[in-house]
């Protein structure tokens, strides 16, 4: 039996808890009868692998057991999966188990991630901006991490409360960092980290709940969040180029949502939307950056105010 097929089968097991032999057959990419023959070398060689009888049976390991073939810890392990952002990483407060993980796996293969460093890098906050580490981030990783119950002071619109939060998973958005948590309602909810004014991982741990989905949270609540955010609306002609570079200029979600509601070209190739905006101030600005191609039609305020706009910027340059 190869030692790499032995490696590959037993951390399989390690990771699925039971495979049939067709399923690791498949994996392996070799025949069900040369599973069987390794299984049997395997536990010839001390491994506590099993076979469950039945239609429904597999190959397991004994619980409890783990092949320590990795050579890497648990939280070495978890951080390798956020390689691709070390400055997050230092700010969470997981340089040293990155590093550690990245010397075990650079032992292990050679120049093969100082290959892959050069040729990929994330970075996270968004341009023009200085990204600031909120001080309090590094306990709630913590809490993160160790499904501890997180105790807090939070600075929200309505006032500093203090709350107890089981946090699910941390987001970085454009440089600002957001932890998804459980409060006292039983929902899951978003919190801005830089808005806590005291925080502490407590002893006591929280069950999490097996079917949260960290991404598809995100995705949701982002967008349900942007759209709160649009409190009013504006009705605009845009030319082909304005059209193009919305979702540039503007929120994306506003941009799609106002592409949604787009009429009909007319014959210049212009199209009438709807788009949301936070305020008359910020949509005035970001209307501004359209310049000729846009026209507001609606509502009469905003029209006359780009309208004046206009006339100023021709006197400025006549």
């Amino acid at each position: 039996m190869r030692a790499s097929r032995a490696i590959a089968l037993l951390l399989l097991l390690q990771s699925r808890r039971e495979m049939t032999a067709a399923d690791l057959a498949a994996e392996l990419e070799v025949s069900e009868r040369t599973v069987q023959r390794d299984i049997a070398a395997l536990a010839e060689a001390g491994v506590p692998v099993y076979a469950e009888r039945g239609r429904a049976g597999g190959y397991r390991l004994v619980d409890g057991y783990r092949t320590r073939l990795t050579g890497l810890e648990r939280a070495e392990a978890e951080v390798l999966l956020l390689a691709g952002l070390p400055g997050p990483l230092r700010d969470m407060g997981l340089a040293g188990q990155a590093l550690a993980a990245r010397l075990k796996v650079s032992a292990a293969l050679g120049d093969a991630p100082a290959a892959a460093t050069q040729r990929f890098h994330l970075d996270a906050p968004a341009w023009f901006r200085e990204a600031e580490t909120p001080p309090l981030l590094g306990e709630v990783s913590r809490a993160v991490w160790e499904d501890r119950v997180l105790h807090a002071r939070y600075a929200a619109r309505s006032g500093s409360r203090d709350r107890r939060l089981e946090p699910y998973g941390l987001v970085l958005k454009a440089g600002q960092w957001y932890v998804a948590a459980r409060g006292s309602s039983g929902r899951v909810g978003t919190y801005r980290v830089d808005r806590f004014e005291t925080a502490e991982a407590g002893e006591e741990r929280f069950d999490r709940d097996p079917e949260f989905d960290l991404a598809a949270y995100w995705s949701e609540a982002s967008g349900g969040f942007a759209r709160s955010m649009l409190r009013e609306q504006v009705r605009v002609r845009l030319s082909p180029l304005a059209v193009e570079h919305l979702a540039v200029l503007f929120e994306p979600t506003a941009a799609s949502d106002a592409l949604a509601t787009a009429e009909a070209p007319d014959r210049d190739g212009w199209v009438a939307v709807t788009l949301g905006i936070e305020s008359w101030d910020i949509g005035y600005f970001e209307l501004l950056r359209l310049g000729p191609e846009a026209e507001v039609l609606a509502p009469p305020h905003m029209r006359a105010r780009i309208a004046e706009a206009a006339r100023r910027a021709a006197a400025l340059y006549d």
